[in-house]
Protein backbone atom coordinates (compact mmCIF):
# COMPACT_ATOMS: atom_id res chain seq x y z
CA UNK A 1 0.00 0.00 0.00
CA UNK A 2 1.22 3.49 -1.47
CA UNK A 3 1.93 6.55 1.85
CA UNK A 4 -0.62 8.44 -0.37
CA UNK A 5 -3.37 5.60 -0.19
CA UNK A 6 -2.35 5.25 3.39
CA UNK A 7 -3.05 8.74 4.30
CA UNK A 8 -6.13 8.93 2.36
CA UNK A 9 -7.49 6.54 4.47
CA UNK A 10 -6.61 7.82 7.86
CA UNK A 11 -7.92 10.47 6.69
CA UNK A 12 -11.55 9.24 5.70
CA UNK A 13 -11.39 7.15 8.68
CA UNK A 14 -10.15 10.39 10.81
CA UNK A 15 -13.81 11.92 9.06
CA UNK A 16 -15.98 9.23 9.84
CA UNK A 17 -14.68 9.09 13.85
CA UNK A 18 -15.60 13.09 13.78
CA UNK A 19 -19.00 12.76 12.32
CA UNK A 20 -20.00 9.80 14.51
CA UNK A 21 -18.48 11.99 17.75
CA UNK A 22 -20.38 15.00 16.63
CA UNK A 23 -23.41 12.73 16.12
CA UNK A 24 -23.15 11.50 19.67
CA UNK A 25 -22.38 14.96 20.64
CA UNK A 26 -25.96 16.06 19.14
CA UNK A 27 -27.78 13.29 21.03
CA UNK A 28 -26.19 14.11 24.31
CA UNK A 29 -27.09 17.92 23.82
CA UNK A 30 -30.79 16.88 23.35
CA UNK A 31 -31.48 14.79 25.69
CA UNK A 32 -33.18 15.14 28.55
CA UNK A 33 -31.72 12.80 30.61
CA UNK A 34 -29.17 15.13 32.97
CA UNK A 35 -26.77 12.09 34.02
CA UNK A 36 -26.43 10.42 30.78
CA UNK A 37 -25.42 14.28 29.81
CA UNK A 38 -22.71 14.50 32.54
CA UNK A 39 -21.33 11.04 31.62
CA UNK A 40 -20.86 12.12 28.01
CA UNK A 41 -19.12 15.20 29.55
CA UNK A 42 -16.93 13.55 31.63
CA UNK A 43 -16.24 11.53 27.97
CA UNK A 44 -15.28 14.68 26.04
CA UNK A 45 -13.16 16.37 29.17
CA UNK A 46 -11.27 12.81 28.82
CA UNK A 47 -10.73 13.72 25.41
CA UNK A 48 -9.56 17.08 25.72
CA UNK A 49 -13.08 18.36 23.82
CA UNK A 50 -13.69 21.29 26.48
CA UNK A 51 -15.90 23.27 24.75
CA UNK A 52 -18.19 20.06 24.66
CA UNK A 53 -17.83 19.05 28.39
CA UNK A 54 -18.87 23.23 29.39
CA UNK A 55 -21.69 23.42 27.55
CA UNK A 56 -23.40 20.16 28.43
CA UNK A 57 -22.43 20.75 31.98
CA UNK A 58 -23.53 24.16 32.11
CA UNK A 59 -27.02 22.45 30.76
CA UNK A 60 -26.65 19.50 34.22
CA UNK A 61 -25.03 21.74 36.66
CA UNK A 62 -28.31 22.98 38.40
CA UNK A 63 -30.31 19.51 37.86
CA UNK A 64 -28.01 17.89 39.66
CA UNK A 65 -27.69 19.77 42.93
CA UNK A 66 -28.50 17.84 45.63
CA UNK A 67 -27.48 14.31 43.90
CA UNK A 68 -24.02 12.35 44.30
CA UNK A 69 -22.59 13.92 40.86
CA UNK A 70 -23.51 17.41 42.16
CA UNK A 71 -20.18 18.31 43.27
CA UNK A 72 -18.38 16.78 40.58
CA UNK A 73 -20.07 18.36 37.66
CA UNK A 74 -19.76 21.92 39.00
CA UNK A 75 -15.74 21.19 39.46
CA UNK A 76 -15.89 19.63 36.07
CA UNK A 77 -17.43 22.80 34.65
CA UNK A 78 -14.64 24.92 36.30
CA UNK A 79 -11.83 22.57 34.84
CA UNK A 80 -13.46 22.09 31.17
CA UNK A 81 -12.95 26.24 31.29
CA UNK A 82 -9.81 26.00 32.99
CA UNK A 83 -8.07 23.31 30.24
CA UNK A 84 -9.64 25.48 27.43
CA UNK A 85 -7.88 28.81 28.76
CA UNK A 86 -10.82 30.58 29.24
CA UNK A 87 -9.84 31.61 32.64
CA UNK A 88 -12.24 34.56 34.28
CA UNK A 89 -15.48 31.52 33.69
CA UNK A 90 -13.06 28.87 35.23
CA UNK A 91 -12.44 31.22 38.02
CA UNK A 92 -16.26 32.28 38.51
CA UNK A 93 -17.00 28.65 38.45
CA UNK A 94 -14.37 27.59 40.89
CA UNK A 95 -15.53 30.37 43.15
CA UNK A 96 -19.14 29.02 42.64
CA UNK A 97 -17.97 25.30 44.11
CA UNK A 98 -16.14 25.94 47.24
CA UNK A 99 -19.34 28.60 47.84
CA UNK A 100 -21.27 26.07 47.66
CA UNK A 101 -19.23 23.26 49.22
CA UNK A 102 -16.89 24.92 51.39
CA UNK A 103 -16.00 21.64 52.61
CA UNK A 104 -16.34 19.43 49.42
CA UNK A 105 -13.83 16.85 47.80
CA UNK A 106 -12.76 19.42 45.72
CA UNK A 107 -12.47 22.55 47.83
CA UNK A 108 -8.82 22.55 48.29
CA UNK A 109 -8.53 22.36 44.37
CA UNK A 110 -11.16 24.98 43.82
CA UNK A 111 -9.50 27.71 45.87
CA UNK A 112 -6.21 26.85 43.99
CA UNK A 113 -7.42 27.05 41.09
CA UNK A 114 -9.67 30.10 41.56
CA UNK A 115 -6.51 31.70 42.13
CA UNK A 116 -4.53 30.76 39.37
CA UNK A 117 -6.92 31.11 36.92
CA UNK A 118 -6.98 34.65 37.61
CA UNK A 119 -3.21 34.54 37.96
CA UNK A 120 -2.86 32.73 34.40
CA UNK A 121 -5.29 35.69 33.12
CA UNK A 122 -3.32 38.90 34.51
CA UNK A 123 -2.27 41.11 32.11
CA UNK A 124 1.14 43.23 31.50
CA UNK A 125 1.84 46.11 34.26
CA UNK A 126 0.88 48.97 32.24
CA UNK A 127 -2.60 47.51 31.45
CA UNK A 128 -5.43 46.99 34.83
CA UNK A 129 -4.72 45.26 37.22
CA UNK A 130 -8.40 43.80 38.16
CA UNK A 131 -7.29 40.35 37.95
CA UNK A 132 -4.12 40.60 39.25
CA UNK A 133 -5.69 41.75 42.53
CA UNK A 134 -8.60 39.32 42.55
CA UNK A 135 -5.59 36.68 41.85
CA UNK A 136 -3.69 37.27 45.04
CA UNK A 137 -6.66 37.53 47.38
CA UNK A 138 -7.93 34.00 45.81
CA UNK A 139 -4.27 32.96 46.14
CA UNK A 140 -3.62 33.85 49.84
CA UNK A 141 -7.58 32.56 50.49
CA UNK A 142 -6.34 29.33 49.29
CA UNK A 143 -2.78 29.44 51.41
CA UNK A 144 -5.05 30.41 54.52
CA UNK A 145 -7.07 27.40 53.98
CA UNK A 146 -5.07 25.17 53.28
CA UNK A 147 -1.64 26.20 54.17
CA UNK A 148 -0.19 22.17 54.34
CA UNK A 149 -1.09 22.12 50.48
CA UNK A 150 1.27 20.23 48.13
CA UNK A 151 0.47 23.26 46.06
CA UNK A 152 1.65 26.01 48.26
CA UNK A 153 5.05 27.20 46.65
CA UNK A 154 3.00 27.06 43.19
CA UNK A 155 0.78 29.92 44.58
CA UNK A 156 3.47 31.41 46.95
CA UNK A 157 5.25 32.03 43.75
CA UNK A 158 2.45 33.21 42.23
CA UNK A 159 1.62 35.53 44.74
CA UNK A 160 5.20 37.21 44.41
CA UNK A 161 4.84 37.32 40.82
CA UNK A 162 2.03 39.56 40.74
CA UNK A 163 3.27 41.73 43.50
CA UNK A 164 6.31 42.29 41.67
CA UNK A 165 3.83 43.50 38.89
CA UNK A 166 1.59 45.83 40.99
CA UNK A 167 4.95 47.19 42.38
CA UNK A 168 6.20 48.01 38.74
CA UNK A 169 3.21 49.90 37.99
CA UNK A 170 3.23 51.83 40.31
CA UNK A 171 7.48 53.00 39.65
CA UNK A 172 5.86 53.46 36.04
CA UNK A 173 3.32 55.82 37.63
CA UNK A 174 5.71 57.32 39.85
CA UNK A 175 8.41 57.77 36.70
CA UNK A 176 5.71 59.12 34.67
CA UNK A 177 5.29 61.83 37.48
CA UNK A 178 8.74 61.95 37.72
CA UNK A 179 9.32 62.80 34.19
CA UNK A 180 6.22 65.60 33.86
CA UNK A 181 8.12 67.67 36.72
CA UNK A 182 6.33 71.05 37.29
CA UNK A 183 4.25 71.09 34.49
CA UNK A 184 0.80 71.87 35.74
CA UNK A 185 2.41 71.44 39.40
CA UNK A 186 4.50 70.13 41.60
CA UNK A 187 4.52 66.13 40.13
CA UNK A 188 7.85 65.48 41.70
CA UNK A 189 6.04 65.49 45.25
CA UNK A 190 3.28 63.41 43.25
CA UNK A 191 6.04 61.12 42.09
CA UNK A 192 7.43 60.89 45.81
CA UNK A 193 4.19 59.76 47.42
CA UNK A 194 3.90 57.09 44.57
CA UNK A 195 7.10 55.68 45.22
CA UNK A 196 6.87 55.74 49.11
CA UNK A 197 3.39 54.34 49.03
CA UNK A 198 4.56 51.31 46.67
CA UNK A 199 7.62 50.83 49.26
CA UNK A 200 5.38 50.57 51.93
CA UNK A 201 2.90 47.99 50.54
CA UNK A 202 5.36 46.03 48.87
CA UNK A 203 8.81 46.34 50.94
CA UNK A 204 10.27 43.07 49.71
CA UNK A 205 9.79 43.92 46.00
CA UNK A 206 12.73 43.51 43.57
CA UNK A 207 11.63 47.37 42.08
CA UNK A 208 12.56 48.22 45.64
CA UNK A 209 16.18 49.87 44.97
CA UNK A 210 14.49 51.64 41.85
CA UNK A 211 11.54 53.16 44.05
CA UNK A 212 13.85 54.77 46.57
CA UNK A 213 15.80 55.82 43.83
CA UNK A 214 13.29 57.39 42.11
CA UNK A 215 12.35 59.11 45.61
CA UNK A 216 15.82 60.51 46.18
CA UNK A 217 15.82 61.58 42.37
CA UNK A 218 12.72 63.58 43.26
CA UNK A 219 13.64 65.05 46.09
CA UNK A 220 16.96 67.04 44.41
CA UNK A 221 14.72 68.25 41.58
CA UNK A 222 12.10 69.62 43.64
CA UNK A 223 14.76 70.86 45.98
CA UNK A 224 16.85 72.62 42.60
CA UNK A 225 13.83 73.88 41.05
CA UNK A 226 12.40 75.44 44.93
CA UNK A 227 12.07 79.24 45.90
CA UNK A 228 15.15 80.28 47.51
CA UNK A 229 13.46 80.38 51.45
CA UNK A 230 12.26 76.66 51.05
CA UNK A 231 15.63 75.04 49.29
CA UNK A 232 17.92 74.83 51.86
CA UNK A 233 15.22 72.56 53.95
CA UNK A 234 14.43 70.57 51.03
CA UNK A 235 18.20 69.80 50.18
CA UNK A 236 18.31 68.87 53.89
CA UNK A 237 15.41 66.15 53.20
CA UNK A 238 18.09 64.99 49.77
CA UNK A 239 20.94 64.51 51.63
CA UNK A 240 18.60 63.06 54.39
CA UNK A 241 17.42 60.33 51.35
CA UNK A 242 20.85 60.17 50.21
CA UNK A 243 22.34 58.31 53.39
CA UNK A 244 19.17 56.02 53.57
CA UNK A 245 19.54 55.32 49.82
CA UNK A 246 23.64 54.50 50.54
CA UNK A 247 22.82 52.66 53.81
CA UNK A 248 20.33 50.50 51.99
CA UNK A 249 22.28 50.27 48.93
CA UNK A 250 25.96 50.14 49.83
CA UNK A 251 27.03 48.62 46.48
CA UNK A 252 25.07 50.03 44.27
Amino acid sequence: MSKKLFSRILAGLFGVLMLASCGEYQKALKSPDPNYKFEFAKKAFENKRYVQAYTLLKDVVTQLKGSDKAEESMYLLGLSYYENKEYPDAAAYFKAYYQRYPKGKFAELARYYAGYAYYLDSPEAQLDQSETVKAIEELQGFLDYFPRSDKVTLAQNAIFEMQDKLTLKELQNAQLYYNLGNYMGNNYESAIITAKNAIKEYPYSKYKEELEMLVLKSRYQEAAMSVDEKKVDRFRDVVDEYYSFISNYPDS
